[in-house]
């Protein structure tokens, strides 16, 4: 249990320095993780909706943070160009996140193929019974991303990133709002970019030891 919990700070640690540099996609995460924590709330009472909060207002401020607004240039606070983050990053990198999004966005089409679902639904009679449907095709598509790159990540690497990793998504919502708490306030002072100094110090102690 050390090496699994030293595992997940060191992909949370890594997640932090390398990719939420940006004032403003620190706040969106942090708007993202309220939307999660609601989202979980509901999964069990109302998936559908669970769903729909989830990827529409969640997933899209968090996702506009890391495309629109994260520096994507030589990162020197780390020492490593873009390439190299995208290539090393455990999770879904951006080229990754494309097609996740682009099968999110086109999945409720299935429904214009097959009103039921092949089967699964009783076909919408009414525009809430299609978005209810539309949630739960989308909770599938969430649910699915996440087992995918888990097991993915068994071959890769092997099967302890993996359930680090899925650990690490899940529980997400509560380390960005520790996290993140104080970033509205230092980008209403109109600071852009965070100066990181805690991560060159973190990695003046590690090159010491």
């Amino acid at each position: 249990m050390k090496s699994f919990f030293a595992t997940l700070r060191e992909q949370r640690w890594d997640d932090h320095r390398y990719y939420h540099q940006s004032r403003i996609n620190q706040t969106l995460h942090f708007m993202s993780a309220v939307g999660f924590l609601v989202a979980y709330s509901l999964v069990l009472s109302d998936p559908a909706t669970a769903a729909i909060i989830g990827w529409l207002w969640s997933m899209g401020t968090r996702q506009s943070g890391h495309f629109f607004f994260e520096p994507q240039g030589y990162d020197v606070v780390n020492h490593a160009t873009n390439e190299y983050k995208e290539a090393i990053k455990v999770g879904y990198n951006l080229n990754r996140k494309i097609i996740l999004i682009a099968i999110w966005l086109a999945s409720p089409l299935l429904l214009l193929v097959s009103p039921s679902l092949f089967g699964i639904f009783e076909p919408a009679t009414s525009t809430k019974g299609m978005i209810d449907h539309v949630g739960m095709i989308w909770l599938a598509v969430g649910v699915g991303g996440l087992i995918f790159r888990t097991m993915h990540l068994f071959f890769i690497r092997d099967v302890q990133t993996g359930l680090v990793w899925m650990t690490k998504i899940l529980t997400d919502p509560i380390h960005d709002l520790k996290m993140y708490y104080k970033a509205p306030f230092y980008l209403m002072r109109g600071q852009l970019i965070d100066p990181m100094d805690h991560v060159a110090h973190e990695e003046k102690i590690k090159t010491a030891v």
